[in-house]
């Protein structure tokens, strides 16, 4: 097995998730089988409890876990399925290290975290990696060089480095270029960031630059002699017009191959889909615009996939994409701004927690129905459909979710029987890979060309089943199901109206978009022709 180990300093935010997903895809495109395992110092156990305002997306995996959102860029960078065990943190490492320290698996030695906690560490990549099947093995360790929760997360990959062949592992440091007042480019974080990373007995063997601006010959060659790296073995990750031109720009800068022969690795084919891919959406025409109406608009990382599907169904259908980001709650407060929603191609009701921007939401999935704008809802847009169409089409009167309005007359959105007595909220969700079945003849099996799909979900509320049959005679059809839970809702005489009670974003990937977001992209395209 390879490794290469990516580290960051000067800040966090600089792009390593990035930078190893390149990297990856690079060695991949040589012919080689690619994994990536994700470091996060955080003691939570996984990210399903933290805010999308604070980190990002929560990224689910086909097995359920709730990962850090750079998991979705290494799926779809390298085109793979991760598991849970692809997201090592504090939590995960000393849950287990106590664990077996109550259960006497250590015989009485005083537990220390070297060599138990870096044991656990360093055991934990091997049989992840090793169980992958893959050739190279990819580890990016979050947070910055210098924080005391990173420490014994190097101090493992450091032991790493010793236990290793020479020629079996490899070191990435991602760090930072500023720009003084005079705009010059200096080095000098970078100096004390690897000053840092060599205290602790690490040594880059390849320095990716951030910055703005490519670098210049002279900043490239201080770095080299400051930080004692051969000249090509220095990057410039300057700013790219989109983040799947990074591979790229890495690859005729000669990184794959410098790592290669670091690494004593040769081609074994060569793949030039992601080069064409590219030129693809640089070569793309037609404007759409869609407007995606959230309660968490003021950060995109909060539906960082969600813009990534949209971006390859865009491709695929040779489309320049153009997505505004509305704050739900704007309708909330002025009802008669919903009206912006008719200046959009289409319009897109992502997933979400919480009561805030409801009520906004389900005025734009109203005026999408009532308008024949195509819609596309996810997971809670999914929800607030169902909610929309009950009151305003099924007549149910004060129609809502148990999740917003406990004394709803109509809950037709409910926690099912069998899950209400389940304490652990962990436990009430549903998530990862189900199946689902779909109607023949229906809109959701000629989008997906199958009557058996499997997509991720992540989310607690259900179709109520009870409504099912009043709402279906009203012309919203249920065209998936789980067995007695509803997956998927269409209106057949709707232009375009397709909402899922899964996360279809997921699963798309550059060159091979998600077939809902395809279809989504393909009637606004067919509508704006």
């Amino acid at each position: 097995m390879k490794y290469i180990i990516v580290t960051g300093g000067v800040m966090s935010g600089l792009g390593k998730g990035i930078t190893t997903a390149s990297v990856g895809r690079n060695l991949k495109n040589r012919g080689y089988n690619v994994t990536a395992i994700k470091i996060d110092p955080y003691i939570n156990i996984d990210a399903g409890t933290m805010s999308p305002f604070q980190h990002g997306e929560v990224y689910v995996l086909k097995d359920g876990g709730e990962v850090d959102l750079d998991l979705g860029n290494y799926e779809r960078f390298l085109d793979t399925e991760l598991t849970r065990d692809h997201n090592l943190t504090t939590g995960k490492i000393y849950q287990s290290v106590i664990s077996k320290e109550r259960r006497g698996e250590y015989l009485g030695k005083t537990v220390q975290i070297i060599p138990h906690i870096t044991n656990e560490i360093k055991d934990r990549i091997r049989k992840v990696s090793a169980k992958s099947g893959a050739d190279i093995c990819l580890i990016e360790v979050g947070g910055t060089v210098g924080d005391i929760e990173s420490m014994p997360f190097l101090e493992a990959v450091r032991q790493m480095h010793r236990e290793e062949a020479e020629e079996d592992i490899a070191f990435i440091h991602v760090t930072l270029v500023i720009l003084d007042a005079q705009k010059d480019q200096k080095t000098k974080p970078i100096q004390h960031s690897v000053k840092e990373l060599r205290e602790l007995g690490l040594s880059p063997d390849v320095i990716v630059a951030r910055c703005n601006e490519p670098l210049l010959e002279k900043t490239r060659s201080k770095i080299s002699l400051f930080c004692d790296v051969p000249v090509e073995a220095v990057i410039s990750a300057h700013d790219s017009n989109d983040i799947y031109e990074v591979p790229l720009q890495m690859e005729n800068q000669g990184l794959t191959e410098y790592l290669m022969s670091k690494l004593n690795l040769s081609t074994i084919s060569m793949d030039d889909s992601w080069e064409k891919m590219v030129e693809r959406m640089h070569n793309a025409k037609t404007e759409i615009k869609v407007g995606v109406v959230g309660k968490y608009t003021h950060l995109e990382d909060s539906y960082i996939s969600i813009n990534e599907a949209l971006k390859h169904a865009a491709i695929e259908c040779g489309c320049c994409l153009n997505v505004d980001w509305i704050n739900s709650e704007k309708f909330d407060e002025d009802p008669d701004a919903v009206k912006m929603v008719a200046d959009y191609d289409g319009l897109l009701i992502p997933g979400g927690f919480g009561e805030r921007g409801v009520e906004g939401k389900i005025l734009a999935i109203r005026y999408a129905r009532e308008n024949n704008i195509p819609f596309l809802g996810l997971c809670l847009g999914m929800q607030l459909s169902v909610v929309e169409f009950a009151r305003n089409v099924v007549g149910l009167d004060g129609a809502n979710s148990t999740e917003f309005d406990e004394d709803t007359p109509y809950p037709v959105i409910d926690i099912l029987p069998e899950q209400k007595n389940i304490v652990d909220m962990g436990a009430t969700m549903r998530l990862g890979d189900y199946e689902a079945v779909l109607r023949e003849g229906s809109l959701a099996e000629k989008i997906y060309g199958s009557q058996n799909i499997i997509e991720r979900h992540r989310h607690r509320y259900e179709v109520n089943p009870n409504f099912v049959e009043r709402i279906e005679a009203k012309g919203m059809i249920f065209s998936g199901k789980n067995k007695n839970r509803m997956e998927i809702a269409e209106i057949p005489d709707h232009r375009f109206f397709f909402a899922s009670q899964f996360h279809p974003e997921f699963r798309s990937r550059p060159g091979k978009p998600s077939s809902p977001f395809k279809a989504f992209m393909e009637s606004m395209l067919e509508g704006k022709q």
